[in-house]
């Protein structure tokens, strides 16, 4: 495959992405119709064994020796792919059980993703305005894990393929976009980060996969819920273990 000299092709992600992008937006639903909109969504205003002996240190530094290294944090194209190369070494790894290459992860790539934001923006200004602190707090601890979980019990199906990172489009001073071709059985999948910058550090808030966002997703699943019932039965919904 002959790639530009601005785009770097990295090898291995398959697994790690398409799990935590495209089977989180096409094949995760919260008890509600698939209804996808393709609408844009505005911004808002080196490898070490002691992983595998350490893993039970009360101060959890032993998973920083996997973690990337990040020479210019301002960089968000280097910040993404370093951090992909991080992930797949963890997967490669074949003295690591499953439990621990899931662990590992969540804490290389849990930084990188704005979690909260992306609950409060999936739930929706108007929605999130009519719920109490406590609401806010419950529905945000329960998205986040939906979130994780699901993305992490995908990392499972890792394959050796290939994406295609481009160049980042600036949308505004602190909101770019990465976008990335994943490349599969000479298949390409188009798949958009959303990143914004906080305290000098870049912040994934959505992602898009052929042009279906996760927030709008989720959203409208979230609305479709609510329209039928209350907040209730969509924090109970969300406690409820993801399907299969």
């Amino acid at each position: 495959m002959e790639v530009s000299v601005k785009q770097k092709v990295v090898t291995g992600i398959t697994g790690l992405w398409y799990g935590i992008l495209v089977l989180l937006v096409l094949g995760h639903s919260v008890n509600a119709d698939e209804k996808y909109s393709n609408g844009p969504n505005k911004p808002p205003e080196a490898k070490s064994d002691s992983g595998v002996k350490d893993a039970n240190d009360p101060n959890e530094q032993w998973w920083r020796s996997w973690d990337a290294v990040i020479k210019n944090p301002g960089d968000a194209n280097e910040l993404l792919e370093a951090k992909c190369r991080a992930v797949v070494k963890v997967l490669r790894h074949k003295e690591l059980d499953e439990r621990l290459k899931e662990k590992i992860t969540d804490k290389i790539m849990s930084p990188v993703f704005d979690f909260p934001l992306m609950a409060k923006l999936a739930l929706g200004k108007e929605n999130w305005s009519k719920l109490t602190e406590q609401r806010r707090d419950k529905f945000t601890r329960l998205f986040v894990e939906r979130l994780k979980s699901f993305y992490l019990e995908k990392i499972t199906r890792y394959k050796d393929e290939k994406v295609s990172f481009r160049p980042a489009e600036q949308q505004r001073k602190n909101a770019i976009h990465i976008p990335m071709v994943l490349i599969s059985n000479d298949k390409e999948v188009a798949i958009l980060y959303k990143l914004y910058k906080m305290d000098e550090c870049w912040k994934i808030y959505d992602v898009e996969v052929q042009g279906v966002s996760i927030l709008l997703t989720y959203r409208s699943q979230f609305d479709d819920i609510l329209h039928r019932g209350t907040i209730e039965d969509l924090l109970s919904e969300l406690e409820k273990p993801p399907a299969p």
